[in-house]
């Protein structure tokens, strides 16, 4: 008689924000049979008391509270927290929270900083070193993805590159219409959607493009086995609207930012081998002159040239809203089903070259 299969505990989780991404990431928790949500965190004493699932749109309770109290959250001795705060306009605030939960012994898997993706050349050694030590000491990991940076712009491409019989450049795009993103902060002082051109928003600055995408362009040489040249290439060109636009983050009047395209690009020897490009919209008529996906409202397209030519786009859309909210889905479900993974994984920095197939398993409805 063949003993009886052992039964595994869900993984007590922590949900650590619930914005535009973490209320999905509630509600991906709460679908996996494999976690369990144990607490959650919010910025906001409006949310402070409220149930979890009505924060997740979800119109049911869950019977987990939020709170803003942190050290009672950490008392919870989770075995992860998927982070999901705002991170855009609070870089290193944020890494000092996710390096102290590695140091507690808790391991984390978070939407950003993205920088955090792949870090090296980024942040100074010591910053690393520390968490790298951290990790040893505790065993707790730290996995920084999503969907763009994320999934679109690592594992995507380099699984499609196992095609190849030779590789001459790789080059990642995300092509969208963000005019349902509703990210306020984001669209008008980070991006700059609806200020005037001669104003120069931060990601615009030399180096920021290097820092928020840097992480992919060399994640994805690692992956190919190259050694960039250094420092990598920013090219940005923003473009006015020719006519007033509203959207859910911002209104855009004539004549001001309305579209911007930028691409990173590394090189070796000279040679662009691995190029990161966005094509920023925010109406989909503009700029037909650059390239363009095949649904209006966008597209994550990975283009290989070499032997084979292959291209692969992927698109994505929200069974009751439309890209954009899809956009959150994905890159919330990235996180919450590479938990499992995480936790298994060796202290410390967890990257995507790092971490087994991470699949949907145990999703399918019956």
């Amino acid at each position: 008689m063949s003993a009886p299969a052992e039964v595994r505990k869900p993984l007590r989780v922590v949900a650590w924000s619930t914005g535009t991404v973490g209320r999905h990431a509630i509600a991906g928790i709460d679908a996996h049979p494999d976690l369990e949500l144990v607490g959650v965190w919010v910025s906001s004493a409006e949310k402070e008391g409220r149930d979890a699932g009505r924060l997740a749109g979800l119109d049911r309770d869950l019977g987990v509270l939020a709170t803003r109290d942190r050290d009672a959250l950490m008392a919870l001795a989770p075995d992860c927290i998927v982070h999901t705060a705002m991170a855009d306009d609070r870089v290193f605030e944020c890494i000092e929270d996710l390096f102290g939960f590695v140091e507690a012994g808790v391991n984390v898997v978070s939407s950003g900083p993205v920088l955090l993706q792949w870090p090296e050349k980024i942040l100074p050694e010591e910053m690393l070193d520390r968490l790298a030590s951290a990790g040893a000491r505790t065993g707790a990991s730290l996995h920084v993805n999503g969907i763009d940076p994320g999934f679109a712009n690592d594992v995507l491409p380099l699984s499609l590159t196992s095609l190849s019989q030779r590789i001459d450049e790789v080059r990642v795009q995300e092509l969208a219409d963000y005019s349902t993103y509703y990210q306020p902060v984001v669209m008008r002082e980070i991006f700059g959607f609806g200020k005037p051109l001669t104003e120069r928003p931060m990601l615009w600055e030399p180096g920021i493009l290097s820092m928020a995408w840097g992480s992919v362009v060399r994640q994805l040489a690692a992956g190919l086995g190259i050694t960039l040249d250094e420092p990598l290439t920013e090219v940005v060109d923003r473009r006015p609207a020719d006519r007033d636009i509203s959207t859910v983050s911002v209104d855009i009047p004539e004549g001001t930012m309305a579209a911007v395209r930028f691409q990173l690009i590394g090189t070796v020897d000279g040679v662009p081998r691995v190029v990161l490009e966005h094509c920023t919209r925010t109406s989909p008529e503009q700029e037909p002159d650059w390239p363009r996906p095949s649904r209006a409202d966008g597209c994550y397209r990975v283009v290989i040239t070499g032997e084979p030519m292959m291209e692969l786009e992927l698109t994505h859309r929200g069974e009751h809203g439309d890209h954009n909210v899809s956009g959150m889905i994905v890159t919330a479900q990235r996180l919450v089903n590479a938990v499992p993974a995480v936790v298994a994984a060796p202290g410390g920095l967890v990257t995507a070259l790092d971490l087994p197939l991470v699949t949907g398993r145990g999703l399918v409805t019956s």
